[in-house]
């Protein structure tokens, strides 16, 4: 939505995305063409030559002031209040309730482990205390993003510090895609064995060499801390470093 700023009337620099007309009403009741509105300045985009606006933040001015107080790397504690599918939300224990969901602070799938998880249970549950470090002010939502794996060791460093290109490693297969096969080869690290490194004759999929489950012994072929994982989020697979493997050749 295009906003006429008081002052400035040659043309419309504000905007007001959809997200950030209201927290607790529909975008389409928020506000009318013509009518005149209160909002927070968000952020100034210098390229569209635009300032960002929030009208949720002037209906809520006591959870956007409490928010816009916290600083990524803030340790903020509080109670699972719900578990969803795309996400956990925690009431925190500083902070006025959110107008909408059922916490002010959020975790996405990929921030509760370094892990990959089949069952958000195996780490949190309802009505359980957390202690979880703040990544972010979500401006359109109103909360606070948080992460667990953040405050804990990234499983891939503390195994890099002792891995060697040429090691020989024992793993289960996880999973399977186009590109090869992804190993576990220690709690909470995997490494991939890409489709031309999976046999010594061509290969067309990952099937016919491999399934999920298999134990595999591989080499280490390179391994690089800066590079993601190239898993979609809705794998719940968490973002982070891999080690390319192949598997031990005739004689290795």
């Amino acid at each position: 939505m295009a906003v006429t700023l008081d002052g400035f009337p040659a043309r419309p620099l504000g905007a007001v995305g959809r997200l950030d007309l209201s927290w607790g009403q529909p975008a389409t009741s928020a506000v009318r063409v013509g009518e005149r509105m209160t909002a927070e300045a968000v952020a100034v985009d210098l390229e569209a030559g635009e300032v960002r606006l929030s009208m949720a933040a002037t209906e809520n001015p006591e959870l956007w002031a409490f928010l816009k107080s916290l600083s990524p790397g803030q340790i903020l504690s509080g109670e699972v209040a719900a578990i969803e599918r795309f996400g956990v939300f925690v009431a925190l224990d500083d902070g006025p309730p959110h107008p909408v969901f059922p916490g002010g602070g959020f975790i996405t799938i990929p921030e509760l482990s370094w892990r990959h998880l089949n069952d958000v249970s195996n780490v949190v549950r309802v009505g359980q205390r957390v202690s979880r470090k703040m990544l972010q002010f979500d401006t359109s939502n109103g909360e606070a993003r948080l992460s667990l794996r953040a405050t804990q060791p990234d499983p891939f460093h503390v195994f890099a510090d002792r891995l060697t290109t040429g090691r020989r490693l024992r793993g289960r297969v996880t999973e399977l895609a186009a590109v090869g096969a992804f190993v576990e080869v220690a709690d909470g690290v995997e490494g991939l064995v890409p489709l031309g490194e999976l046999d010594e004759n061509p290969v067309t999929a990952p099937e016919e060499v491999v399934q999920v489950g298999d134990e595999v012994s591989v080499l280490v072929t390179e391994f690089d801390l800066t590079k993601a994982s190239d898993h979609p989020p809705e794998t719940f697979r968490p973002t982070s470093q891999s080690a390319e493997l192949s598997p031990p050749r005739p004689g290795d």
